[in-house]
């Protein structure tokens, strides 16, 4: 019986022991190494790598936590039954992403957008960005398995194709949505831009119409002598009918102004 551990290189168990390692497939003359990193929604993002060794006659399944190697008992069915049910997994789990990604466009579309819209953005623009460089890995690595094993006796070529089909499907959803997300974040740019600008005008409208009055109250407020109304008893009453008429004629003017605009 193989003793799998002692066949194993210690630089390859070095690989195999790391969480997070690359997706690779490295052939070698006594077995071959597989190393798969997928990325698996929980409730925050994780990264995972699921490690194979492949021989003549039988496959191992790395376990990490035991640093142990389990015989799965045949070359390549038992590593695509491991890997089809965490590609499963993770096609339905990121279905809660696209949700996600909707209920935000819906929001937008009628605007009512919240103030933490920018953190879920850039949350999901993180993930889904990591998402998809670990399926490119994990695309390439298996496009390199069956290039390899597709002449090899028993070799389920439909099988590997089928998890490197849902592979794909995943990686290109996740670039669409983050070509939506960018999409989101050019609309909700052009909505507080707009209402900034909205700010902007108002504030200058009001500006504008009290620029006159503070220079007529900066004038009478002069300690200087031989000021109009100065010495009559109404000079209060003829002051406030003056700053009267002249905001009606700067209304007059700022009405003129936008309807040429």
């Amino acid at each position: 019986m193989i003793n799998i551990h002692e066949l194993v290189d210690n630089l390859h168990l070095k690989d195999l022991r790391n969480e997070t390692h690359p997706s690779i497939f490295d052939e070698n003359e006594q077995y071959d190494m597989l190393i798969i990193r997928l990325p698996i929604i929980r409730q925050e993002l994780e990264v995972t790598s699921i490690g194979f060794i492949i021989t003549a006659d039988n496959s191992y399944l790395y376990e990490r936590e035991k640093d142990n190697f389990k015989e799965l008992g045949n070359r390549f069915e038992a590593p695509y039954k491991i890997l089809d049910g965490i590609i499963d997994q993770l096609l339905k789990s990121f279905e809660r992403y696209l949700n996600l990604i909707l209920d935000m466009e819906e929001m937008l579309y009628v605007k009512k957008t919240t103030n933490s819209f920018m953190k879920q953005w850039l949350e999901l623009k993180h993930n889904i960005t990591r998402i998809e460089r670990e399926l490119m890995s994990s695309s390439s690595t298996m496009d390199r398995v069956i290039e390899y094993y597709e002449k090899s006796d028993g070799f389920p070529i439909n099988h590997y194709m089928d998890l490197h089909e849902h592979i794909e499907r995943t990686l290109k959803s996740a670039t669409l949505q983050l070509s939506k997300l960018d999409y989101l974040y050019k609309f909700f740019s052009a909505q507080e831009n707009e209402k900034m600008n909205r700010s902007i005008y108002t504030l200058t409208i009001i500006s504008a119409l009290f620029l006159p009055l503070n220079l007529v109250v900066g004038f009478f407020g002069m300690n200087t002598s031989d000021l109009p109304f100065a010495d009559g008893v109404s000079g209060t009453k003829d002051v406030a009918i003056l700053m009267l008429c002249i905001s009606i004629i700067t209304i007059v003017i700022i009405n003129f102004v936008k309807k040429k605009a």
